[in-house]
């Protein structure tokens, strides 16, 4: 009798500590993929701001944002693990059709991708305004149509 308590209690602890691993796990991807957009933002967010003329637009400032953008576009989707979308105990703003969709998603993600290296690529060999124009508007709405489907 003993022997069973022991392996009951056993099976227990396993079963609660996985549950904790995982919800950890869960908090631990949300943040990463917060903590990535945030970069993403501060980084595009310079560059719309010189596009718009809000600041003086700047070649190597622009191109070195360019590049960190084209970095951190390959790191959230890793992040967007089953569990880790919205419902009333989670602090994102992910959908759940984010899971419901994956590959439209995950496509979306990489176009995403695609497009900030384009841009990047695109600044490198530029000192224009107008020859980035069309390559920052292209990352622009692939975040448009991730945001438009997949967050609240």
């Amino acid at each position: 009798m003993k022997k069973l308590a022991t392996v009951t209690l056993s099976a227990a602890l396993a079963l609660t500590s996985t549950t904790v691993f995982a919800d950890d796990k869960i908090e631990d991807a949300i943040d990463y993929r917060q903590s990535v957009f945030t970069a993403i933002r501060y980084n595009f967010g310079t560059m719309g701001d010189m596009m718009k003329g809000k600041i003086d637009f700047d070649a190597k400032e622009f191109n070195r944002r360019a590049d960190n953008v084209a970095a951190l576009s390959k790191m959230p989707l890793e992040a967007f693990i089953p569990g880790s979308y919205k419902d009333s105990d989670d602090d994102t703003d992910a959908l759940p059709a984010i899971g419901e969709n994956w590959d439209k998603f995950s496509k979306g993600m990489g176009m995403f991708g695609d497009n900030a290296a384009a841009l990047a690529s695109t600044a490198t060999d530029s000192s224009s305004k107008d020859d980035v124009a069309s390559a920052f508007m292209k990352v622009a709405k692939s975040c448009k149509g991730c945001h438009d489907n997949f967050k609240d």
